[in-house]
């Protein structure tokens, strides 16, 4: 089949999980509930890779097949004040340099993790399809050297929808690059090695402005020969690929498993960026939520199995306050920080610490910095 034969296949209702789940009726109907709020959609490709003879503790099943604890709803849904930074239906803008596109709010697959589930699949009130009015934004603001066109997942939009973009924001003379978020690379690769037309408007616009994808690999089962093939087209049409990972429990919660992916990525031809605390989000923070003290010597432990183009991951959490680095524990129990990113021009580049709690995964909305000297 075709990529977008694949996608009308994709798995939506929870009697489709019934026999490969042992469901009983009663399951399957509370299975029902859950997916009212937090809709599934999973690619026949990507159920295809989970390896069924202990499914509950395999990775690519933990990432896209609903959970009971989706029920538990403690966290937020917005953890770091998109609302808030939101300047136009569709565009944010948080940080002085980087404008934010939510182009659509539709994706290959629904992850169980996903940080916008109170938007994915569900409600396109934050989206929009004001391009131009968004693009006279960034000319307007000529402190923005970059714009980042997420979703949902941007290669979820049509071809013309994306060569839209290019064609308005290409020209922007203070924009140095364009980013391009989505998991597509992952979840449905043959969207990208498959499509010619998507490939071709990617170099052509790549010729003009510089294009970078970014992807979110989570775990090597996900290295396929079939992602392979559609990283390894992105390269040849010049896109320069990097990888932001999350840290997962039950995922890639040991410094083996991510260890093994940042290799992997490395050999790929893909840039490790990123790897991102998971957020407190409703419906996430209790299923998938790593302590930051455990987080950060997983980390370490992976960056200590990497070659010079591995060690180049920062471990990370996007704050409301600012994208915060975890730097490391200092003798005394603190945990010391750097904001690498801050919405508040008096926190950039601040190194602060704080005093862990017993299974801390993340900073408060407001808390008290304590400034190193």
């Amino acid at each position: 089949m075709t990529w977008k034969e694949l996608l009308k296949a994709n798995i939506t209702k929870a009697g489709e999980l019934k026999e490969r789940l042992h469901l009983t009726n009663e399951q399957e109907t509370h299975l029902e509930a859950i997916l009212e709020r937090f809709p599934m959609t999973i690619p026949t490709y990507y159920f295809n890779l989970i390896d069924w003879s202990n499914p509950e503790k395999d990775p690519i099943f933990r990432m896209s097949v609903p959970s009971i604890k989706e029920t538990d709803l403690s966290g937020a849904f917005d953890t770091s004040g998109e609302t808030d930074n939101t300047v136009l239906p569709g565009l944010q803008h948080k940080y002085k340099q980087t404008a934010l596109i939510l182009s659509t709010h539709c994706c290959a697959m629904y992850c169980r993790h996903c940080f916008r589930k109170r938007l994915v699949g569900i409600s396109d009130d934050e989206t929009s399809d004001n391009v131009e009015e968004m693009a006279g934004y960034v000319r307007k603001h000529t402190e923005i050297s970059n714009i980042l066109i997420s979703g949902g997942d941007s290669f979820m939009n049509s071809n013309a929808t994306i060569k839209r973009y290019l064609e308005l924001f290409s020209p922007i003379d203070h924009l140095d690059l364009i980013r391009f978020g989505t998991r597509v690379p992952v979840v449905l690769p043959m969207r990208i090695y498959e499509d010619q037309e998507l490939l071709d408007i990617l170099n052509f616009y790549n010729q003009k402005k510089q294009i970078y994808v970014v992807t979110q690999f989570n775990h090597s089962q996900e290295l396929t020969p079939e992602a392979y093939k559609g990283i390894q087209k992105l390269l040849k049409a010049g896109i320069m690929v990097k990888n932001q990972t999350v840290l997962l429990k039950g995922v890639n919660d040991n410094s083996q498993t991510l260890g093994a992916l940042l290799k992997g990525l490395t050999r790929w031809g893909i840039t490790p960026y990123y790897i991102f605390q998971c957020r407190p989000v409703s419906g996430v923070k209790a299923q998938f939520q790593v302590p930051l003290e455990e987080g950060y010597k997983i980390v370490e432990g992976a960056k200590a199995m990497q070659n010079g183009q591995g060690k180049t991951i920062r471990y990370a959490m996007s704050h409301v306050t600012g994208k915060i680095e975890i730097l490391g524990l200092l003798p005394d129990g603190q945990m010391l920080f750097k904001y690498q990113q801050a919405k508040y021009s008096e926190d950039m580049g601040r190194i602060f610490s704080q005093k862990m709690k017993p299974g801390q995964a993340w900073l408060k909305t407001t808390f008290k910095i304590r400034l190193c000297p």
